[in-house]
């Protein structure tokens, strides 16, 4: 599959066959997820961002207005809209993120589709084959799990943040917030190396 990172090989549509070709369009499927979720991610981190500034600036302005008898926020109506818009622009998002990560575990299940077919076809053999270069396939499989996880907490840690964020008076929790969904604490950088390494035996990468 096409790339526009450097350094990535389109797969030969010939070079490989059967289980190969499914493991190595699965590491293609991986990598090109992997960067629609960071451009989703990138583009609700600034919807969230929007949501954060507007509550800060409303709460601001309803205590000054507690403090100091201020007149009525014309725009704060304005800013309701705005911010319901935002919320729901925030929600669009994540659904397109619970997608990209339901694919992740997709190609799990394929990885272990492949690891199943493998171990029937070899039943009762001493070894079996090393497709690439030095992975069995089951580190394939093995490898996708761990990802996949990883993107699974994430999403559940960015669903509570969703949940919360419109509805979160404390300005400090709602940084957090914004901090959280920047940071993603659960996608370590361990998963570049996992990532990298899929590509170089697969062929991908050069080695």
């Amino acid at each position: 599959m096409e790339s526009k990172s450097p350094g990535f090989v389109t797969p030969k549509k010939t070079a490989l066959t059967g289980s190969a070709r499914k493991i190595k369009d699965n590491v293609a499927d991986w990598h090109n997820l992997m960067l629609k979720w960071e451009t989703c991610n990138d583009t609700a981190f600034s919807a969230a961002s929007k949501i954060v500034n507007l509550k800060i600036s409303t709460l601001s302005y309803e205590k000054m207005l507690l403090d100091h008898t201020l007149p009525s926020n014309e725009n704060a109506d304005k800013n309701k809209e705005e911010l319901e818009r935002l919320c729901s622009e925030l929600l669009d998002l994540l659904e397109n993120m619970k997608q990209i990560q339901m694919k992740m575990e997709k190609l799990s299940s394929t990885f272990k589709g492949v690891c199943e077919l493998e171990a029937f076809q070899c039943s009762g053999k001493d070894s079996r084959p090393v497709l690439f270069h030095t992975w069995p396939t089951t580190h394939f499989y093995e490898t996708s799990v761990k990802m996949s996880e990883m993107y699974k907490k994430e999403i559940s840690l960015k669903s509570v943040i969703v949940g919360e964020i419109a509805h979160t008076s404390d300005q400090e929790l709602l940084l957090v917030y914004l901090s959280c969904w920047l940071y993603q604490p659960y996608v370590d950088n361990s998963i570049k190396v996992l990532l990298e390494s899929m590509l170089l035996e697969t062929g991908h990468r050069p080695l």
